[in-house]
């Protein structure tokens, strides 16, 4: 009797399956257009109409005061959004020329937005040339995406795939980390501190300054919010990405950023400012504490970091006043940078609780 030889099993693996794609250009260009809009709209107060038609600015004539650097902000402003946007669009019907045009048309709409809501506001100048200087930026972000969106793409998709887990919203933790490295830009917030709502709800700090208090709230704020964010970028990535060097490298370039921008926005001798003893001895525990906590399952890391997210939370609305920050905010050029300043404040203020619900959604895949 005839015997069918069984078929062959080949052994060359199966091909990996293609790569999800990728929704941080969306929730990038999401997160920064809400940015633009706070920017452009602060401080959101005593609105009015003073009889102007909305649309006047666009033929009104050439401001009086003006400065290159307001200029040159405007542009740059909007050149992440024009080249976030081309990216988001990347797949719509005309393939990269209509995502460019299409992402220049929103720029500019939203420019526009922009400049006729500033006709309530008195603390705001609407202008045809911030208009220009909008769209021009815009422009320049669009024609980016266009002539190297797609490499570009393609190596951040490559760099998410190496480094980040392969969980549901990864991409929006991603963000939220993004935003919270924003905050270190402000030089009047103490270092890592997040949550501090009495500039929102107009409150007095409950602990009277004294040094010794100051100290012992700033240290136990920093070694908090060090555990939070070590452990938020911790559920973000994979095994395999050698996690403690690539939290090192986060760390390292938060310092960096809080360095920078008190170099730049105050003064090069104040760079170090942030450094006092309290941040010493509380870098120095909340390294300390995060070491040990990532040797836990992913469970009780999550569970761990909404705890201290809370902890940090409420000691930074007990922290008293710092005077450094009242001197490093006087210092400051609040003539160019007083949007910024609110925007920062603000994002600080409201992060954990954007933060925390994504710890529990993250808490609950581990379930």
């Amino acid at each position: 009797m005839e015997h069918t030889p069984p078929p062959s099993i080949s052994s060359d693996p199966a091909p990996p399956a293609p790569p999800r794609a990728s929704r941080l250009p969306l929730y990038l260009a999401l997160a920064y257009s809400v940015l633009v809009i706070y920017a452009s709209l602060y401080p959101f107060a005593n609105w009015r109409d003073r009889g102007v038609s909305p649309f006047a600015f666009l033929h009104a004539a050439w401001p009086r005061y003006w400065t290159v650097f307001d200029l040159v902000v405007n542009v740059l402003a909007y050149v992440p959004l024009g080249f976030l946007l081309t990216l988001t669009l990347r797949r719509i019907p005309g393939g990269r020329w209509a995502a460019a045009i299409v992402a220049l048309l929103l720029g500019s709409l939203l420019s526009f937005c922009m400049e006729s809501l500033q006709t309530y506001l008195p603390s705001r100048v609407a202008s045809s040339i911030d208009l220009a200087c909008n769209t021009l930026g815009a422009a320049v972000g669009a024609a980016i995406a266009f002539w190297r969106g797609k490499r570009i793409f393609r190596r951040i998709g490559q760099l998410q795939q190496a480094l980040l887990a392969p969980t549901p919203h990864a991409e929006i933790g991603v963000v939220l980390l993004g935003i919270w490295l924003l905050t270190q830009l402000s030089p009047e917030t103490l270092l890592f501190g997040t949550g501090d709502l009495r500039h929102v709800l107009e409150l007095t700090p409950a602990v009277p300054y004294a040094a010794q208090s100051f100290f012992v709230l700033e240290t136990g704020v920093i070694a908090c919010n060090t555990m939070v964010v070590g452990l938020f970028a911790r559920t973000l990535l994979a095994d395999q990405a050698y996690p403690h060097l690539v939290l090192i490298a986060f760390f390292i370039l938060a310092l960096a950023t809080r360095t920078l921008a008190a170099a730049v926005l105050i003064t090069p001798q104040d760079a170090l400012g942030w450094l006092t003893p309290g941040a010493e001895v509380g870098l120095l525990i909340g390294t300390l504490l995060l070491s040990l906590s990532l040797l836990l399952p992913a469970q009780l890391r999550i569970a761990l970091a909404g705890a201290a997210l809370m902890a940090g939370t409420a000691l930074v609305n007990l922290t008293p006043g710092n005077p450094y920050s009242e001197a490093a905010l006087a210092a400051w050029r609040q003539g160019n940078f007083l949007n910024f300043n609110g925007l920062t404040r603000w994002v600080a203020s409201f992060w954990p609780f954007v933060a925390l619900p994504y710890l529990a959604t993250c808490e609950r895949l581990y379930v």
